[in-house]
């Protein structure tokens, strides 16, 4: 693992102009790939304090071996420049909404002598007109299969059209009367490019003008008493119908739009488009990444909107008049530009606020959090994998019991501040969240995450030796974390300062002696620095049963007590899966506690040294100034419009943020979301 320092830039180096930038392996592999409006201060950001960053930054600019960049003329080529470059070297730390399929559209080739019906993928040919896009394939086959029956249009291929010409039989289509046999002569080529023109027109919208012109054929036909040519008559009119209620106008016919919207949590994120052609929802797609870099929903849509439009090239049909989004992406003006430049016409960009639109957003998102709900209980629901994991693991770790239990830690700060740690558990590969634990580290326990690791891992397994639930920390009745559950649990100890998981149920006591029961897997987070504390801490309090390893982030490798060599599990391994989400999970509901403390202690920073001021006040006065800069600003006369706020407290707090009683560079948070709030 590189040190960021070894490959910083010289100061001055870097440019102050817009451009793209790369980090390299020590292999010389692309990594990651970011643009900027000024290359020197976003790489500047990257080394000035490496332990600062984020954890899947920190790990890329340690897996990284160098940087180069390449300035640019404007922030439009920054953003086309990007995209070209993350397609050509796919790295593994940007976010990528893979997807291995083009759109499918309805192509009718009405330049050839006989036109042809098919589903196309890909570029868009001269002379040939397209519908869609349609999304799944199987969607728009069924449709061509129905419309067949009344607009019997060839969909062969050349090679099956000439061996029927040749053989002066037609195919298994002509034969089942769903093609008109252009191939042995049935109908003549003037003729069968006029039946493929009503398919186009029927496609194109003239659906009505078709079935009313088929009810009065039947109705002829019943007046001249034939009815099985009623009947049949009847059956082409159900067919229309069927297509027709298919595509159910959700628009204004005039109408075509693409719109987005997404789902996230703190490790991924699903996406839902659904495209609106002539009013009409034609297809929907989806896609559920891994958010492997950090960014906000802004740059999601910024990166979703380049990867969508991006791979399919330009032309009207693929890009449409309007692009609605539930956010504006970053760099919005230039998004915008490189959109109108593909399309060759002007696209609309907008969040759509009310009406009949809004109202389609909310249920393209619904979709999207089905599809992230459903992705997540598929991996970790399904029994069959979760056996197969668990055997994996066992396998190649050369375990001699089953996993029944396994428990992970993480230890989460920020520069060696506010350091916490989680520990999770699974059971038969299924999370047990009321049996995860949160823990506090202080003192020379803090120093470092080895020290942090041994500490944690000391005081769990002490209490798995007492056999028994210590009394509470007094740090709280056990609010509920996370939003999971309402109830509460004792923490594991008043002197190790461990934060117990609310219950979902009644807590028992056997629920509570769970604590004890021993895992049979330790997971750390981490290498082999954590790894051999975590082994230090089982062999001081005795304990020699419980197997310890450590998932790197790097590369993904298992190290193991001793080893000087990793295990490598393969990419495809559901057992290297399930380390993966037990690891994620640790670092979720770490990161999540370590934000509260975070915030909590910031907050108290800036306003508990003024006497009288309660919380619900502080609450109050946070939320109507913003942040403690503007609070600091603020006359006596500003602090009276606050609720709950009197003169002898607005003359209070006006003389203790002067008199400087808290600390200046403390900012304030948001104490329902837990938002740090501009200082």
């Amino acid at each position: 693992m590189a040190n960021p320092a070894s490959y910083r830039p010289k100061a001055g180096e870097i440019p102050q102009d817009p451009g793209v930038y790369r980090f390299r392996d020590e292999h010389g592999r692309v990594v990651y790939v970011g643009k900027a409006k000024n290359l020197r201060s976003r790489l500047n950001s990257y080394f000035a304090n490496p332990q600062g960053l984020m954890p899947r930054t920190r790990a890329m600019v340690h897996t990284a071996a160098g940087v180069e960049w390449t300035v640019v003329g404007s922030e439009l080529e920054a953003l086309q420049l990007e995209y070209t470059w993350i397609k050509e070297f796919n790295p593994r730390f940007n976010v990528m909404f893979r997807d291995d399929k083009s759109y499918p559209y309805l192509a009718v080739t009405m330049g050839e002598k006989f036109p042809r019906v098919q589903v196309m993928r890909g570029d868009k040919k001269k002379d040939t007109r397209y519908f869609g896009p349609f999304y799944p394939a199987k969607a728009i086959r069924e449709t061509v299969d129905t419309l067949l029956r009344v607009f019997p249009v060839r969909t062969c291929s050349t090679g099956v059209f000439q061996r029927a010409e040749r053989s002066g039989r037609p195919c298994l289509m002509g034969y089942i009367d769903k093609c008109s046999a252009p191939c042995v002569g049935r109908i003549s080529p003037e003729d069968h490019k006029a039946l493929a023109g009503e398919f186009v027109a029927f496609m194109s919208g003239e659906a009505k003008r078709f079935i009313t012109g088929l009810e009065s054929k039947m109705a002829a036909s019943v007046a001249e008493l034939d009815y099985e040519a009623a009947a049949r008559t009847r059956d082409d009119i159900a067919a229309l119908r069927r297509v027709f209620e298919r595509n159910t106008v959700v628009l204004s016919e005039d109408t075509d739009a693409d719109i987005f919207a997404l789902t996230e949590d703190e490790l991924e994120a699903a996406a839902q488009v659904f495209h609106v052609r002539g009013g009409r929802i034609r297809g929907q797609r989806g896609w559920v990444v891994e958010k492997v870099e950090d960014m906000d929903t802004p740059d999601l849509v910024e990166h979703l909107l380049q990867q969508v439009y991006g791979e399919g090239g330009a032309g009207n049909d693929r890009i449409p008049r309007e692009v609605l989004v539930p956010v504006m992406p970053s760099n919005s003006e230039q998004v915008l530009e490189w959109l109108r430049g593909l399309r060759g016409a002007r696209v609309d960009v907008r969040v759509p606020v009310r009406g009949d639109k809004a109202t389609l957003m909310g249920t393209v998102q619904q979709n999207a959090a089905d599809s992230l709900r459903l992705h997540k209980s598929r991996r970790a629901g399904d029994l069959t994998t979760r056996s197969a994991a668990l055997t994996e693991l066992q396998e190649a770790l050369e375990l001699p019991q089953p996993l029944m239990r396994i428990e992970c830690f993480d230890i989460s700060h920020v520069s060696g501040t506010n350091v916490v740690a989680s520990m999770v558990v699974v059971e038969d590969g299924l999370p047990r969240k009321s049996e995860y634990r949160r823990f506090s580290i202080t003192g020379d326990a803090a120093r470092d995450d080895t020290a942090s690791m041994y500490d944690v891992i000391y005081r769990r397994f002490r209490n798995y030796l007492a056999g028994r639930m210590p009394e509470d920390t007094g740090n709280g009745t056990g609010s509920p974390a996370d939003g999971e559950g309402t109830g509460s649990l004792a923490a594991p100890g008043a002197d190790d300062g461990a934060e117990a998981v609310p219950l979902a149920d009644t807590t028992t006591a056997t629920t509570k002696n769970r604590f004890a029961y021993p895992p049979n897997l330790v997971v750390v987070d981490g290498g082999p620095p954590q790894v051999a504390a975590a082994s230090r801490a089982l062999a001081d309090l005795g304990i020699d049963d419980v197997f310890v390893v450590g998932l790197a982030k790097r590369l993904e490798e298992v190290w193991v007590p001793g080893s000087d060599f990793p295990v490598i599990l393969p990419r495809a391994s559901e057992g290297l899966f399930l380390l993966q989400r037990i690891r994620d999970e640790a670092h979720r509901f770490a990161i999540s506690f370590h934000r509260q403390k975070r915030g909590k202690s910031m907050t108290e920073s800036a306003l508990d040294g003024i006497p009288g001021l309660g919380p619900s006040k502080r609450k109050a006065l946070l939320k109507h100034f913003g942040s403690v800069k503007k609070l600091k600003a603020a006359s006596v006369e500003d602090l009276l419009e606050v609720p709950g706020i009197g003169p002898a407290m607005a003359e209070a707090i006006r003389n203790g943020l002067a008199g400087g009683a808290v600390q200046d560079a403390a900012p304030a948070v948001n104490l329902t979301t837990g938002e740090i709030l501009d200082s």
